[in-house]
């Protein structure tokens, strides 16, 4: 199955929006992906979710894919947060009525997080993917050091599978350069936010996380978790599992999880 791309007005430029269609949909899911990837990087997730009745809208973030703006610069994640709302408004014209689950991944969960605080009575259901709500040491230190040293992500830290990571190193929309101060610094803002922005209320949250995550510590994530998450909460960490859960060698079982857990809070077999 293969998307179709269309492009909109975002905050700041133009956005590439990966759209999965349905010829009958039941709901609507909005994909945020991570830092220095695209959304085309979960066609197999998109997949299984059309398959389960779902219409999928996923925008390359600013400054991400084939959307305007510097590559992978992050300079403030309240437009991410604004784009993905006007994602959300359009695919509520196509497809008015129909509930709304949005997923996150990494950086993107940051984003859905915040999204959720401030558009809580919009959704339907909230997942969270390897989110570094808890921060992360080793990028913090960064903040200290002048200038910040180029390291570039390994990709061999994103799953145990290594045909994931040598497609990431081989897909050319994927930033491949080092991490930048602004970068830094906006994503720490934007944690920050998350943690003063109150609870998820109601809204039925899933939070999946891999132990051995380099890039989102389990335990920093964990305790961040728990200060947001709102009255339905189900948490899932996989055994051995690093960053990229939907990448994994056991996505087959994480993707089942998530179509479970959405069909749970739509309340439907």
């Amino acid at each position: 199955m293969q998307a179709q791309t269309f492009d909109m007005k975002g905050a700041r430029g133009a956005l590439a929006v990966h759209h999965w269609r349905n010829d009958d949909p039941r709901y609507v899911v909005l994909l945020a992906h991570g830092l220095g990837e695209h959304a085309g990087r979960y066609g197999h997730v998109a997949e299984r979710l059309v398959a389960d009745g779902a219409e999928v809208y996923a925008p390359d973030h600013y400054g991400h894919g084939r959307s305007d703006g510097d590559r992978a610069v992050v300079d403030d994640l309240a437009t991410m947060v604004d784009d993905l709302h006007a994602v959300a408004a359009r695919a509520g014209v196509e497809h008015a009525g129909l509930p709304t689950v949005l997923i996150g991944h990494s950086m993107g969960g940051v984003i859905a997080a915040r999204y959720a605080q401030l558009h809580a009575s919009e959704l339907a259901a909230l997942v969270l993917s390897g989110p570094p709500l808890g921060g992360n040491p080793a990028f913090e230190a960064l903040l200290e050091m002048d200038p910040i040293p180029d390291i570039p992500i390994d990709p061999e830290i994103l799953s145990r599978d290594p045909a994931v990571g040598q497609a990431y190193a081989e897909d050319p929309l994927v930033y491949h350069g080092p991490l930048t101060l602004t970068t830094l610094q906006g994503i720490v803002a934007g944690v920050e936010a998350v943690a003063q922005g109150g609870t998820f209320g109601q809204l039925p949250t899933l939070w999946i996380h891999g132990e051995e995550d380099a890039l989102a510590p389990l335990e920093p994530a964990r305790n961040a978790i728990e200060q947001v998450r709102g009255e339905s909460f189900e948490g899932k960490v996989y055994p051995e599992a690093r960053h990229e859960v939907f990448n994994e060698t056991n996505s087959d079982e994480v993707i089942d999880d998530v179509l479970a857990f959405v069909r749970r809070s739509l309340r439907r077999p």
